[in-house]
């Protein structure tokens, strides 16, 4: 039996490994630019930093430390100079990908931090395999600028995998839909026409507002507002702001909101304060060719007739008046139940003999009445 020489001993006693293979080995040492480790082989192995990982600013001294315990995938068994070039990236990336599948494959909701913002989309890392989300599937609503989310961890799912072809795809949106779908239906249950409630102002638009009520939005419609008249609700409300609002109707996933609450109906005072033979102020709203209409609070409106404007002949109201005019009239009739107010500026006048030819024009348009 021949000797063996000590080279070949001790060749014979470390172990063989071939590419592809997953090693296990000790940081003996680590550079600007590379990881040592003792893989138990007659070679050390040598991580790259490009093999460790894609951040270029990342400094290895600060992830690896001379000691640790690290699995790594063989790249090449000798680079030419005896030594084992390895992979840390590919290994775990290989890892996350089987992670993705099995996450895709059960539906799971995943989270993980934003890596990079694309014009396209977000890039996220999942045990350093990458996902990518679209920026049609970053919201519920359309976003022209993702930076917000850099370095900020979402959830989302995978909705299409596929590695081979490098396209792995992450869906954040499906998840926001999800959770608004359901946020909806508990709002639904719980609300119901005649309820109070409180939202946030969503948007302002020329016929309304949109508020947020935690789940789903109602329309605040201008007519609905004030017991007065709004003219701009930009004017009145913006967006962020707080409200407190009726429930004025439900009609599948529509919600009909209104400020108008019924304990605040001018009309329930109105009686006492506009009753005939009351002298009143208001301001001129609007004029038609038969008389004005004068506001005498928020949500009342009373007719001062043409004919009741002056003792002198009066063509058309605006003639004498203007809007936002006050005026100073006397109540000459009161219909509570059908909300309508009569008034006379020419009650007020001194009762000096108008002209014949006035008197008997008056007398006409009373009879057209």
């Amino acid at each position: 039996m021949s000797e063996l020489s000590f080279e070949q001993m001790l060749e014979d006693s470390v172990k063989t490994i071939r590419n592809g293979e997953i090693v296990q080995g000790t940081v003996i040492d680590v550079k600007d630019d590379e990881i040592i480790l003792n893989i138990g082989y007659k070679a050390d192995g040598i991580i790259t930093k490009s093999e460790y990982t894609n951040d270029s600013s990342l400094v290895l001294s600060d992830a690896v430390h001379v000691g640790d315990t690290m699995e790594a995938k063989v790249l090449k068994v000798n680079d030419g100079e005896g030594q084992v070039i390895l992979t840390y990236k590919r290994l775990a990336a290989e890892k996350g990908n089987k992670r993705l599948e099995e996450a895709f494959e059960s539906q799971e909701v995943l989270k993980a931090p934003v890596t990079q913002v694309l014009d396209g989309g977000l890039c996220v890392n999942v045990e350093e395999a990458r996902v990518f989300i679209p920026a049609s599937l970053v919201s519920d609503t359309y976003e022209r600028d993702l930076s917000k989310y850099a370095g900020q961890e979402i959830e989302f799912v995978i909705t299409e995998f596929n590695p081979r072809r490098r396209r792995i795809i992450g869906n954040r949106k499906q998840l926001l839909l999800a959770e608004k779908a359901q946020k909806q239906k508990e709002l639904m249950e719980r609300i119901h026409p005649g309820d109070v409630v409180t939202g946030v102002v969503k948007n302002v638009t020329d016929f309304g507002a949109f508020i947020d009520l935690g789940g789903a939005d109602g329309l605040l419609h201008i007519s609905e507002m004030s017991w007065g008249r709004v003219e701009n609700p930009k004017k009145v409300f913006n967006v962020g702001d707080e409200v407190k609002v009726l429930i004025k109707e439900i009609n599948g996933d529509k919600i009909a909101l209104s400020l108008k609450f019924p304990e605040e109906n001018p009309w329930l005072t109105a009686a006492e304060k506009f009753a005939v033979g009351n002298v009143v102020e208001g301001k001129v709203a609007r004029m038609t060719d038969f008389g004005a209409f004068v506001e005498l609070a928020p949500g009342i409106d009373a007719l001062l007739h043409v004919s009741q404007i002056s003792r002198e002949h009066v063509a058309k109201p605006s003639d004498v008046l203007s809007i936002g005019q006050v005026i100073r009239a006397k109540v000459v009739d009161f219909n509570g139940e059908d909300k309508k107010i009569s008034l006379s500026m020419k009650a007020l006048e001194s009762p000096a003999a108008a002209p014949a030819e006035n008197a008997s024009e008056e007398a006409e348009e009373t009879a057209e009445e």
